[in-house]
């Protein structure tokens, strides 16, 4: 529960970074009469989409991840992992946005966008919801911490949660922006998104520990290896 309320929180502060980048999309939802209860109802549902794609990724994630836990070394990849994520938060900006330039990433956003800006035309539910499933997987540099995340738990349905936690997290700010249709000031953004780092920080943190085996409940839980796979034992 510790891990997932922290990323829970990651999303939380981390989603006034979405304002600037998932937001103009959300106001750009084409909705037919745009009351305030259809613009409602057309964000939650474009949010739905959104950590529907989350867990989906974070269900791989987790599948990948439990591919280590039956070749018994889910406890390293649980420490690798919390150590790449207090490494991210070294990395310079500009690296990161360099790595969205890479050919495969560019060319998957290039095509998502293309595919978004066709369904901008529509405005039925359904268009709703899948511009909200392409939308999770725009390349983001807070998607790929919390993915870490996900591998990380070693579990398909761990990972799902996690994610979805995560998906959870960013919902509230997106649907203000949506519905509200105001955008945060880029001040009060700035000052909120210092806190993100301090949640990286301590997710990051949690891994590594978790990975330790120190046998502390639910912190640190005993990892035993039966039959080559490694079993969490929290008590």
């Amino acid at each position: 529960m510790i891990i997932y309320s922290a990323a829970f929180l990651i999303g939380l502060m981390g989603s006034l970074h979405c304002v600037g980048m998932c937001g103009p999309l959300a106001l750009a939802l084409p909705v037919r009469n745009r009351t305030f209860p259809n613009v409602l109802r057309a964000t939650l549902v474009y949010n739905s989409g959104r950590v529907v794609t989350y867990m989906l990724l974070g269900l791989v994630l987790g599948m990948l991840g439990k591919g280590f836990s039956f070749a018994g070394t889910q406890q390293y990849l649980s420490v690798a992992t919390g150590v790449l994520m207090l490494l991210f938060l070294l990395l310079p900006k500009s690296l990161v946005q360099r790595a969205e330039q890479i050919r495969p990433v560019f060319l998957l956003n290039q095509w998502l966008k293309k595919k978004m800006g066709v369904i901008l035309k529509k405005r039925t539910t359904d268009a709703h919801f899948v511009m909200g499933l392409l939308n999770g997987l725009l390349p983001c540099g807070l998607v790929y911490v919390a993915l870490a995340g996900a591998l990380a738990t070693g579990e398909m349905i761990q990972g799902a949660v996690y994610m979805g936690a995560f998906g959870a997290g960013t919902v509230p700010m997106m649907l203000f922006v949506g519905a509200a249709g105001k955008m945060v000031s880029i001040n009060f953004r700035q000052k909120i998104l210092k806190a993100v780092p301090a949640f990286v920080f301590t997710i990051g943190v949690l891994f590594i520990l978790r990975g330790l085996n120190l046998g502390i409940p639910y912190l640190s839980p005993q990892l035993r290896t039966e039959n080559g796979t490694e079993i969490v034992n929290c008590n």
